[in-house]
């Protein structure tokens, strides 16, 4: 059986995560995190107390089961979902994503996923490295200050602390480290469609794209 997927690929703060929800239970597709799965990789890595900087420290993903039930990701059978939302994660995923170790791993489960199932995968390198042949690619951004307003709110509303000119230098330095580092870095893919959504609401946003899938699978039918 052939699957569907949409790849939305983007900086950090862009609102691909909230809109990807939308549009996979709108579609009723499985929505995968990865940016949870990177998260949750620096939570144990932390917990485990390795050196981060170790590529080689990272064996322990081979043993690690990582889990997506509904908006929930289980990691071992723990659900660590808000665990993974915290300031100091923040400061350290882009880091332990940089490792080749990590992203092999982690592109492998990713696309175990995708083979199995009707997805709509948010990410770094979704449409250019995880799922090449997606039916649709977007990639989502959006100012810094937009992006570190909507992450500032969002901590707010989880009662987080938060601090909005922290979080605008870290997405600038998190900025730098996703395009820049040598091994599958943040990049547009060549046949995405580019969306800036700093002008845009959520919803406006999630029927955009709805729009634009539910056209290239009404397409492919003719």
């Amino acid at each position: 059986m052939n699957y569907h997927a949409i790849a939305i690929d983007g900086p950090a703060g862009a609102g691909k995560s909230t809109v990807a929800k939308m549009l996979a239970k709108r579609l009723g597709y499985v929505y995968i995190d990865t940016g949870a799965m990177y998260r949750a990789t620096t939570y144990k890595a932390m917990r485990l107390k390795i050196n981060l900087e170790n590529a080689e420290e990272y064996s322990f993903l081979e043993t690690t089961e990582m889990k997506f039930i509904e908006d929930v990701l289980y990691v071992d059978g723990e659900d660590i979902t808000k665990k993974i939302r915290t300031n100091v994660v923040n400061q350290n995923v882009s880091l332990v994503a940089s490792h080749i170790p990590v992203r092999n791993e982690l592109v492998r489960l990713q696309q175990k996923i995708a083979s199995e199932a009707n997805v709509v995968m948010d990410g770094r390198d979704i449409g250019t490295v995880v799922l090449p042949k997606a039916d649709l690619k977007i990639f989502m951004t959006a100012t810094v200050e937009e992006r570190a307003r909507r992450r500032h709110e969002e901590n707010i509303a989880n009662n987080i602390e938060s601090d909005y000119q922290k979080i605008y230098k870290d997405i600038e330095r998190r900025d730098k480290i996703d395009s820049s580092r040598a091994y599958n870095p943040l990049r547009q893919a060549e046949d995405a469609i580019y969306l800036d959504t700093s002008h845009l609401d959520i919803d406006t946003v999630s029927e955009v794209i709805y729009q634009m899938f539910m056209k290239i699978i009404k397409d492919n039918k003719e």
